[in-house]
């Protein structure tokens, strides 16, 4: 299959526009069941009734996995962000609404956020066995129900059009608290401006009824995890004085 240029490229994935539908193609040096395992998220999410494209399989391309999916037109909302910064809080109060949606369901039968920060920490970088062991104890220590979470949720993960909001990449998502994913959300956000992320962080509390205290009590935890991930050394050295602040 000719696919021709993609439209956009990712760390672990290139984007195509092929007879009107969204082909995700992912690297090869994913493993071979990468593929589906992104695909039943996203088809559980949209089962789930919320504003997802359509997955219509699976399939190989040139010999690499691939991910066929409805074509969603419109343009991302950190996009429109960027050009007009005086529609921050009108962009953020939509990124939140829509956050609230997803947190709104229960998913018991998912995988688990737990499990899933349990090896990103194991494989996380610049901390030690102890530091590990701690982060570890500390988050099976937090009490929680079982919401949806999207994992990487972000304005740049929103399309917008006609006022109908879009959310794509679910690779990340998984069962587990939602205030853990409010504070990945801040966290990256913080990257962009601490500023951006304080107004995020306000505006969700403050629809949401959840206290700041509640979200940062997750801090530790998600910096350490994230330290498993492709990062700057600047922004190591941030989630490693999350890490090493002691809230008590």
């Amino acid at each position: 299959m000719h696919l021709g240029e993609p439209i956009q490229k990712g760390n672990t994935a290139g984007i195509y526009l092929h007879d009107g539908k969204i082909i995700k193609v992912l690297n090869d040096n994913l493993r071979d069941t990468e593929a589906e395992y992104e695909a039943n998220k996203q088809k559980y999410a949209y089962s789930r009734g919320l504003p997802v494209p359509y997955v219509y399989g699976v399939v190989p391309v040139n010999g690499r996995q691939a991910i066929v999916m409805e074509h969603i037109t419109g343009r991302t909302v950190g996009d429109m962000l960027y050009e007009d910064m005086t529609k921050a809080h009108e962009y953020m109060n939509i990124s939140v609404d829509v956050q609230l949606k997803i947190h709104a369901v229960h998913a018991a039968d998912f995988e688990r956020m737990t499990d899933k920060l349990e090896r990103q920490l194991l494989s996380a970088r610049f901390i030690n066995d102890k530091q590990k062991k701690t982060l570890i104890e500390r988050m099976y220590a937090i009490q929680h129900e079982n919401h949806l979470c999207h994992g990487d949720y972000h304005i740049f993960n929103l399309i917008l059009n006609d006022h109908q909001v879009t959310i794509i990449d679910w690779v990340d998502a998984s069962s587990g608290d939602l205030r853990a994913d409010v504070y990945r959300s801040y966290l990256l956000y913080v990257q962009f401006s601490q500023d951006f992320a304080d107004l995020y962080l306000r505006l969700y509390c403050e629809t949401s009824g959840i206290s700041q205290d509640e979200i940062f009590v997750w801090a530790p935890v998600i910096a350490g995890a994230r330290l498993s991930e492709n990062i700057s050394p600047e922004e190591a050295n941030l989630l490693l004085d999350i890490v090493n602040h002691d809230p008590k």
